[in-house]
């Protein structure tokens, strides 16, 4: 284990020095931190970051040998882990030097993330797998966390920081921030929790042969600093120290009769300081590179989509495991867990890199979807025993809830006929639940074969929590499919239940009215798509905010919409494509330029929530494409969803990021509007209207240096996310208490959906109770798992709405019912033995 008490300033005779004391003959003390910045893939593929890290890592060893004192500092398992693969005598090598205190072993995480965009609990992982490694491997379990490099900080990191061990976090972006202390502060995050945290000053890396001058600078620029930080080494692509550079700082320590200057550590720095009164922030560290909320798209969304079927199959396979249906399959899982901390990278999810690194990150993000999709299946068959045998013409779906809350809400399933129609006739499927029919309607199923066979059945249902649903379709013969009974009327679509009105434009294809128990919620010409001015730069490093609209997708006429949509008559460019006792659908067809959008409404026969589903084929360079959502709410404030927490976001226009959701909320009204994504992160709010960013057509890894043109202009030069790309929101209002109390759950509920299938069951064995309760309606149950080094199983539960909360923690299958209060956005990690039948609160790193 590293101790801050040991600070080990010259390697051959390891000294112990009281914090807050210094050799008498200094007033000061300069710590270096040599490394060594290696970005496993971003001008680059991984095969050449691992190239790269051998060779650096050879040559650091071989430094760390030659040079008396000095320090190599570095992070990241997967680093680590090609070296360990690729040149196991070196990884020996490096293990003796961690050993004898010449090598130290930084951050401790799997690699270095983005700090924005990934969830609260692919945090926890990061540092998990990354703290386990290092303890396996080196005996070591670092103090400091580092992020030099991501682009961006949320505040949700400070309380998952200090849960995981750490007392002080170093970063460097943002560069420049209103109200954020220089240099070393604390940084407070959500439920009083706290780190020191320093921000770093003239970048991570030197120039070769340049640090001595580096290291004068900064001895001009801060002539009363009593104990300072200084980072060094060749960079971008590996590199780290060099001989020329060792030889002048150790000349430079020897003139130097002022300032102490030492080869250092980070937790050696912060020991000297964590006696200072720190300034205080309280808040996140952004922005910094908002074009990274949204280039890539693709990546974003199968990076959430990956997260998302990881946490959801652990839960099915904790529930399978946990009542002895099947072996729990922790290595098929860790594989996959590893693909999605890699896809975390900060130039993978944040889209700066080279297009063969996306082609890459794509490849390995299926990879993990693939194992998992196996695994979901195998959780599935194994929770379906004990279900009845189908009865005769009757068909089953079966659909398992991950959650430990019931579930209402419109589900999906496709399945077939046992023969072939070939008479006159419809076949209907009507869904019961035992004997009580519900509200179902049959849609366009996927396939195309026009044959009375393939069924898409869409219902109305409520999910039993954590447990497997059982629904049976019966079929009822009708002379022909219903028709869409709602049709336009001056000019629009009008949509009204006893809860809803929503208006369609049939001229623009527009949303005009979405009016929520009488309260007007939008304003006209609502989920209008807009194309923004744009450039080439990836990161977009000179602006804040996306302002200058250049246009407006609108409507396409018959003739194009049949061209468009793929039929040979004209076709209204706004239609309704579906309408029954569930929901009624519809679509519009818009055009800009090159670019066309299908735009589909799916409007609810009960509740407020509206889906909203795009398909866009993008074929514009240098743009930004934004969705418009005009709230009535012009004063309102705008939150988003961060890593276990809320947060504010600006309301003056400037881009921000948020993850599952945002809302806009007035407290004078009590009225919230939420919008739910699965897979966008960026968007603006100003004077009422909400803006949602859904891609950029920026090039790939564009960097801009002075006046330079940002690309070469003497040849193609592809341009990122041109094609088809497809988003899905879900809006609804209501009052602001509730709103606050629900949006967290449904979002968990849209993006870690429900599992339906039909499947006709054997009749054998005994039917699984459900797994886990929570007695509330907001709790989150974060994670569900096998533990990592134990046979325990982990159950990590969150409070969303920033009020505090209590609920019941239930495991009927172990008789176990406990009371667990959380503050406000606080979270917990709790164990769970099968043997003890106990709930037991354990440290985050589940040691």
């Amino acid at each position: 284990m590293y101790s801050a008490d040991v600070l080990p300033h010259n390697i051959g005779r390891r000294v112990t020095i009281p914090i807050g004391k210094r050799r008498p003959q200094y007033m000061k003390k300069l710590h270096l931190l040599s490394n060594a910045h290696l970005d496993p893939v971003w001008q680059w593929e991984w095969e050449e970051g691992a190239a790269a890290a051998v060779s650096t890592f050879r040559a650091a060893a071989e430094f760390c040998e030659e040079y008396e004192g000095y320090i190599f500092n570095h992070n990241e398992v997967i680093l680590y882990q090609w070296i360990e693969e690729y040149e196991p005598a070196l990884f020996k090598r490096i293990q003796r030097l961690v050993q004898e205190g010449k090598w130290r072993i930084m951050g401790g995480w799997y690699l270095q993330p983005d700090c924005n965009m990934i969830s609260g609990e692919s945090f926890v992982r990061q540092i998990l797998l990354g703290k386990a490694y290092f303890r396996e491997k080196f005996g070591v379990e670092p103090t400091t966390a580092i992020n030099f490099d991501s682009f961006g900080h949320t505040r949700g990191l400070v309380q998952i920081l200090q849960q995981a061990g750490y007392d002080s976090y170093i970063f460097m972006r943002p560069d420049e921030m209103e109200g954020l202390p220089a240099g070393v502060f604390q940084w407070e995050g959500y439920n009083g929790s706290k780190v020191m945290a320093h921000k770093i000053e003239g970048g991570y890396n030197t120039l070769m042969g340049k640090t001595r001058g580096k290291i004068e600078q900064w001895l001009t620029d801060h002539p009363d600093e009593e104990t300072g930080l200084l980072l060094w080494g060749v960079g971008n692509h590996g590199g780290g120290p060099s001989r020329i550079d060792l030889t002048q700082i150790k000349e430079l320590m020897q003139e130097r009769q002022d300032m102490e200057i030492v080869h250092s550590t980070v937790e050696a720095y912060f020991a000297e300081i964590r006696t200072k009164e720190l300034p205080s922030y309280a808040g996140d560290l952004n922005p910094r590179f908002v074009g990274c909320y949204t280039s890539m798209i693709r990546i974003k969304q199968k990076h959430r989509q990956l997260e998302n079927e990881l946490f959801l199959t652990e839960k099915m396979l904790s529930t399978a495991a946990l009542h002895g249906l099947l072996v729990y399959p922790a290595r098929d899982l860790h594989e996959a867990l590893r693909d999605l901390l890699t896809a975390q990278f900060h130039d993978i999810l944040p889209g700066s890199s080279v297009q063969n690194a996306e082609e890459a990150s794509l490849r390995q993000i299926d990879h993990g979807l693939e194992i998992l999709a196996r695994l979901k299946a195998r959780a599935f068959f194994a929770l379906s025993t004990g279900q009845a045998k189908a009865a005769l013409k009757e068909y089953p779906v079966l659909i398992y809830n991950p959650h430990p809350f019931a579930v209402q809400g419109i589900f999906e399933c496709e399945f077939m006929l046992e023969d072939q129609n070939w008479n006159e006739g419809f076949s209907m499927p009507v869904v019961y639940q035992g004997e009580e029919r519900l509200a179902c309607q049959s849609e366009k199923e996927r396939s195309n074969i026009p044959l009375d066979w393939r069924k898409r059945v869409a219902f109305t249902a409520e999910l039993a929590p954590s447990s497997m649903n059982r629904f049976d379709c019966r079929i009822e013969m009708l002379p022909a499919k219903p028709l869409p009974l709602l049709t336009e009327q001056n000019g629009c679509f009008r949509f009204e239940t006893a809860e809803l009105l929503v208006v369609i434009n049939a001229q623009t294809g527009l949303m005009d009215e979405y009016t929520v128990g009488g309260t007007s919620c939008l304003r006209p010409n609502a989920f209008a798509p807009l194309v923004l001015k744009d450039n080439e730069d990836p990161w977009r490093m000179d602006v804040t905010a996306f302002d200058e609209v250049e246009g407006r997708f609108t409507l396409m006429n018959a003739e194009e919409s049949a061209v468009f949509s793929g039929v040979k008559h004209p076709l209204a460019a706004v239609r309704v494509i579906e309408d029954g006792e569930v929901r009624t659908v519809i679509e519009a067809v818009l055009k800009y330029g090159s670019s066309s959008i299908c735009q589909v409404y799916k409007l609810p026969k009960q509740g407020t929530e509206i889906e909203i589903e795009l398909r866009v084929y993008w074929n514009e360079k240098d743009k930004l494409l934004k969705l418009s959502i005009p709230t009535v709410l012009e004063q309102g404030d705008y939150m988003g969803q961060t890593a276990f927490g809320v947060n504010p976001l600006n309301r003056e226009g400037q881009e921000t990021v948020a993850q599952k959701w945002i809302s806009v909320e007035d407290a004078a009204q009590h009225l919230a509007i939420t919008c739910i994504n699965n897979g966008i992160y960026g968007g603006d709010f100003h004077a009422g209207e909400v803006r949602l960013s859904l891609l950029r057509s920026a090039g790939y890894c564009a960097h801009p240096i002075s006046d330079r043109p940002i690309m070469a202009q003497d040849r193609f030069l592809p341009r990122m996310d041109q094609g088809e790309r497809s988003y899905t929101f879900w809006l609804n209002a209501g009052r602001l208490a509730e709103r606050r109390t629900r949006v967290d759950r449904e979002a968990l509920i849209h993006n870690e959906r429900p599992y339906a299938l039909s499947f006709f069951p054997s009749g054998e064995g005994e039917q699984p109770g459900p797994c886990v309760i929570l007695e509330d309606d907001s709790i989150q149950l974060s994670a569900f798992k096998k533990e990592e080094e134990d046979g325990g199983y982990i159950l990590r539960l969150f409070e969303p709405t920033g009020n505090g909360g209590t609920t019941m923690v239930s495991l009927p299958a172990l008789g176990i019912r406990h009371e667990v209060s959380l503050n406000g956005f606080e979270f917990k990690t709790f164990r769970v033995h099968s043997s003890s039948r106990a709930l037991e609160e354990v440290p985050l790193c589940e040691r």
